[in-house]
């Protein structure tokens, strides 16, 4: 939790989005941009065309050294020692009990080094935890303070970024880029890290740069993408983004009480690993009656937001964690924890909206699907 007495901090494009006219949140001990213009049009930019993020306040710690594939197996609980040069992966780091400390990001940047990218509140969380495991010759660096974090998110990333000033030597070419791989390049002679990875259910582009650089390339993408519809785009759109992709967002689908297969992430972890942190933790644990996540459909234009009830019948199942009336799809969507007994895709449910019951039907995620 942000500490209330602790002033959020500030992205190094904090000026760039107060001269846009930014409106801004706290978000993670960070005062980020929530929307430029409107939550629909950023949304809408984004699925149609493309949109542009700040996303400074996530976390980057760097894992290098001989032990360092053997320190992350141990560490998340995902198996990152196979991973390939040049790849990413999606893992967990879990509590001694099983429950999501974090969701990461690794990406195998060389034989002895990865980097690890983590949620912006869970920071201190993730290096606690990387701070007690021990293994040899393994150095973990935090190196959030000296970075810059943007994002490129719609069907036009790839062309808006192919015609970026200053932008050179990509290796690989971003048309030969997979899904969850990266690319290494420079802009204005600085290192510049790609990622073919993002949080909209969009194609898109991360793109990791030292601070001092951040400004003018977020101008020379903002630049090349004039001509493609490129706008940029807040919190908010980000949010209703992700939710209709179907993907978690701690605090809401996870958190240390949760265990990954109640989030529907049990293929996460690589439980045939000798030994990882939290590993006795989930074969102790019992998820017969445990809440799982589904994914609920209602007509009309009321949604289901973050606590409301989830009813069978007269019966409390469960509680809503994130909902919005989808933009895109243009009926009410949510995704809740239910007992398992009202899991089952086709269930009829109720949501209470402010007292009012509205039918809901549990469907699968993800909500929305882009087309390849």
């Amino acid at each position: 939790m942000t500490d209330p007495t602790t002033e959020p901090r500030r992205s190094p494009l904090h000026e760039v989005h107060e001269s846009l006219g930014a409106s801004f949140t706290d978000f993670g001990g960070w005062l980020m941009p929530v929307r430029y213009t409107s939550d629909l049009a950023e949304h809408h930019a984004v699925r149609t065309a493309a949109g542009i993020f700040d996303i400074s306040h996530m976390a980057e710690f760097l894992v290098t050294g001989s032990g360092a594939g053997a320190f992350l197996d141990f560490a998340l609980a995902g198996r990152i020692s196979t991973m390939k040069v040049g790849k990413a992966k999606y893992s967990l780091l879990l509590t001694d009990a099983g429950g999501v400390v974090d969701d990461v990001i690794v990406y195998r940047r060389g034989d002895e080094d990865f980097l690890v990218i983590s949620n912006a509140g869970n920071r201190a969380a993730v290096a606690a935890a990387f701070d007690v495991v021990d293994v040899p010759d393994t150095a973990v660096e935090d190196i959030t303070d000296a970075m810059s974090l943007i994002a490129v998110q719609g069907p036009n990333a790839r062309a808006i970024l192919e015609q970026t000033a200053g932008i050179e030597g990509v290796d690989p070419a971003l048309a030969d880029l997979g899904y969850y791989a990266w690319a290494a390049g420079t802009f204005q002679g600085s290192h510049l890290f790609i990622a073919r990875t993002g949080y909209t259910g969009e194609d898109g582009f991360e793109l990791m740069i030292p601070n001092g650089h951040a400004a003018a390339l977020w101008q020379a993408v903002t630049d090349a993408g004039a001509s493609h519809g490129l706008v940029p785009a807040g919190l908010a759109a980000r949010d209703t983004l992700r939710l209709e992709a179907g993907m978690p967002l701690y605090g809401h689908e996870l958190d240390r009480d949760l265990a990954p297969a109640q989030a529907g992430l049990g293929r996460v972890v690589a439980s045939d690993k000798e030994a990882f942190v939290g590993k006795d933790g989930l074969a102790g644990r019992d998820l017969t009656d445990a809440p799982v996540l589904v994914a609920l459909v209602a007509e009309g234009r009321r949604a289901g937001r973050a606590g409301y009830a989830v009813y069978d019948g007269d019966t409390r199942v469960g509680e809503i964690t994130s909902g919005a009336l989808s933009p895109t799809l243009g009926h009410p969507v949510a995704m809740a924890f239910v007992h398992p007994s009202a899991s089952a895709e086709g269930t009829a449910l109720t949501i209470d909206v402010r007292g009012t019951r509205i039918p809901a039907t549990v469907t699968s995620l993800p909500f929305y699907r882009r087309q390849k």
